[in-house]
């Protein structure tokens, strides 16, 4: 799993909204997808922060009116993140011991490429991994 690039294993096919998106037009494109998190970018699609499910626990439990309230108000900005060339390895021990389940791709000059997910792993994993000897 060493020579595993992130690239590999990344999904590519991102949503991401802009910083003044509200929260409630975040949540329903994570319903309508069925994904975990939001990317936050700038007009250049450079990261400015992520919006996960983790962090609508924070919006109901403080009770803003969501209708109102930009995602920058709630999204973390002090965004882990991977490049495509990382070892798929190195990427699974962030998330593991951060306790994430989403790790952004970047690259310096495109900005946003892709995330890792742990579902992602897992995938790989059940892929590439032969069945045990009996």
């Amino acid at each position: 799993m060493e020579d595993i690039f992130v690239a590999r294993v990344m999904s590519s096919s991102l949503h991401t909204a802009a910083p003044d998106t509200l929260v409630e037009e975040a949540a329903q494109e994570m319903l309508e997808n069925g994904i975990g998190s939001v990317v936050i970018v700038d007009d250049d699609n450079q990261l400015e922060g992520i919006l996960t499910t983790t962090d609508f626990v924070r919006i109901v439990a403080e009770q803003r009116p969501k209708d109102q309230t930009p995602v920058s108000k709630y999204m973390s900005t002090d965004v882990v993140t991977a490049s495509a060339q990382d070892s798929i390895r190195d990427a699974a021990d962030v998330m593991v011991e951060r306790g994430f389940h989403h790790i952004p791709v970047v690259d310096e000059d495109e900005g946003v490429i892709g995330m890792v997910t742990t579902s992602d792993l897992a995938g790989y994993l059940s892929r590439e991994q032969s069945p045990s000897p009996e």
